[in-house]
């Protein structure tokens, strides 16, 4: 189907909330939110409810605590300010953020592509109650880095924490202040933050996280436990038509008054050498790249406390697709919902590469791995050889797949899934690091006594 066709008739509100409702029973969603934006012309449907057993309705109003959406926000808020010649993209961090040591050589292009080196980020204990300032020196310490700027990619909150104090410290106003004024609002879209009491709330419903039990089906309410001083890598709460709204700034032409055409495309460049394996087919400055080469789609993923959030733009196509669910197990209903557009003129492409299919064994993989404060532990054992484990809780099995891919057992679900793969030193040497979920571990090498 090309760009200039009408809206298929089978997305009309009518059928797409039928199939919203139908995606969302089939995988036990409480609510949702689907918004579709096509030839120039948005379609939004809304189902169940913002908490399960209350009644409370979703609606096209609800906000959903979209997780690390949020990041694509302060990114187009940092390239805005690019575009104003305010900052300078190649510029090292530490030229706005000083006394952060030399892991602020990363640079600020190399944070929002998530190249910069930074770990993912310290368990929420060691920096509950921290001010922004306290947690980035924390944070952002030499031995804490996972890699050299510029070496590779590994998923940071920690990356944009720090482009969010970039941003505050360009504008004189805090990030909430800055994303608000200079980017939500001109949009019409409402700013609602979780984990940030000090911010005026909107007033609209905010929809309620769950956790379900897969074997079971029971589901349960759970609360947002953000750290405050993380908010610029995923506080904000948006419903799916406020998503579509944001994506509109890379289709038909976009709003130059807020982020202009080039700078949208910078955000969709895609970095060499950025691969986030499970994640996307490459990082740009803010968004994700998917589909085949040359990219298709791009737009990114969140998962707050409970919720799972998707958000994808054709830049070409003219097209933005966003889902919002209440389920933190909600990406099964977005891969079903992604095939039932497809089949209805709406060309999603979320596939993930093979990208190594060379043998390797389960005593190539055996180790311990870090990221920051973050351990993950590979160990003998299970039913196919290995047992794997994160900062010390229970072990699961670990069966290897062909492409060094690594897949994880749900005892309660007794479901495989994919929990990440294992890296080879320079792309051929042998196994020295494991990417799960983005992040970068570095294996650790005992030392010799």
């Amino acid at each position: 189907m090309s760009a200039t066709t009408a809206v298929p008739a089978a997305l009309d509100q009518r059928s797409l909330t039928d199939l919203l409702a139908r995606c969302a029973r089939r995988h036990g969603v409480p609510g949702a939110q689907v918004a579709v934006h096509h030839d120039g012309r948005t379609v939004a449907a809304a189902f169940g409810e913002r908490e399960s057993g209350t009644g409370g309705p979703v609606t096209a109003d609800t906000a959903f605590p979209v997780g690390s959406i949020t990041k694509a926000v302060t990114a187009t808020v940092v390239l805005a300010l690019a575009a104003d010649g305010d900052l300078e993209l190649d510029e090292p961090t530490g030229s706005y953020v000083p006394g952060l040591a030399t892991a602020a050589d990363s640079t600020i292009r190399q944070l929002l592509s998530h190249t910069g080196g930074l770990p993912c980020g310290p368990a929420p204990e060691q920096v509950a109650g921290l001010s922004v300032q306290r947690y980035l020196r924390h944070a952002v310490r030499p031995e804490l880095m996972v890699l050299p700027p510029g070496a590779g990619f590994s998923y940071s909150n920690v990356g944009y924490v720090l482009l969010g104090e970039v941003v505050s410290s360009v504008t004189g106003m805090s990030w909430a202040d800055a994303i608000d004024s200079m980017l939500l609002r001109p949009l019409g879209v409402a700013t609602d933050l979780v984990g940030a009491p000090a911010f005026p709330h909107s007033g609209r419903p905010v929809a309620t996280g769950h956790s379900r039990h897969t074997r079971t089906g029971r589901t349960r309410p759970v609360r947002q436990c953000l750290v405050p001083a993380e908010a610029a890598a995923g506080a904000l709460a948006l419903s799916a038509t406020d998503l579509v709204a944001f994506g509109r700034l890379h289709v038909d032409g976009g709003v130059p008054e807020v982020l202009p055409a080039a700078y949208a495309a910078r955000m969709r460049d895609v970095v060499p050498g950025a691969l986030p394996f499970g994640l996307a087919r490459g990082w740009g400055l803010g968004l994700a790249a998917f589909g085949e080469a040359p990219y298709d789609w791009f737009g990114h993923d969140g998962n707050a406390d409970g919720t799972d959030c998707h958000l994808r733009i054709d830049p070409a196509g003219g097209r933005v697709v966003a889902l919002t669910t209440n389920v933190g197990a909600g990406s099964g209903m977005w891969q079903d919902l992604a095939t039932e557009l497809q089949s209805r003129g709406i060309p999603l492409d979320d596939g993930l590469p093979l990208d190594d299919t060379r043998p390797v064994t389960t005593a190539d993989c055996v180790g311990t791995y870090r990221n920051g404060d973050l351990t993950y532990e590979v160990v003998p054992g299970g039913p196919s050889g290995l047992r794997f484990s994160v900062d010390g809780e229970a072990t699961e099995p670990l069966a290897l797949g062909a492409d060094l891919t690594f897949y994880l057992h749900d005892e309660s679900s007794d479901r495989w899934t994919v929990g990440g793969r294992f890296v080879r030193e320079n792309r051929t040497g042998p196994v020295n690091a494991v990417q799960v979920g983005g992040r970068i571990g570095r294996r650790c090498v005992a030392a010799l006594i």
